[in-house]
């Protein structure tokens, strides 16, 4: 399956953004309303400039304590990101996730980002996949 295949199917396939300028706490605010484990930091809604997830803000909270939800978003963010394109396969971006040990992923149209994927999307794409798999080889099996 083709990371095109699983924006397509998502509920909802708008990105979280939020602006570069933003506190933490905004930021958490953010990723508690609308239930989601990371926010793409942009300043115009596609271009990245970075990703900040509950991981980091928790990171930063065990590290230093309250006072770093004053702090920016530039300044937790992660900067270096790793995106995909719509047509790379869900195992290519399962394998990119594993070794960079992160469960989001911009999906990249040359500069501009055209969704966001996470390892959940992606899991629940392969074990459709799986599972269309299993029934097929079962109706060949039986002779359906």
């Amino acid at each position: 399956m083709q990371v095109l295949q699983i924006l397509k199917s998502k509920a909802d396939d708008g990105v979280v953004t939020i602006a570069p300028g933003a506190s933490v706490t905004q930021a958490a605010e953010l990723l508690s309303t609308r239930r989601i484990g990371a926010v793409i930091v942009s300043p115009d809604g596609k271009a990245v400039a970075g990703i900040l997830s509950e991981r980091d803000i928790v990171r930063e909270l065990g590290r230093r304590g309250p006072g770093c939800l004053t702090d920016r978003v530039d300044d937790l963010m992660t900067r270096e990101i790793v995106g995909c394109r719509r047509d790379d396969s869900a195992d290519q971006v399962l394998e990119r996730m594993t070794e960079g040990r992160f469960r989001h992923m911009p999906v990249m149209e040359g500069e501009d980002m055209i969704g966001l994927i996470s390892i959940g999307d992606v899991v629940k794409a392969r074990l459709s996949e799986l599972s269309m798999e299993k029934e097929a080889l079962t109706g060949m099996i039986m002779g359906s």
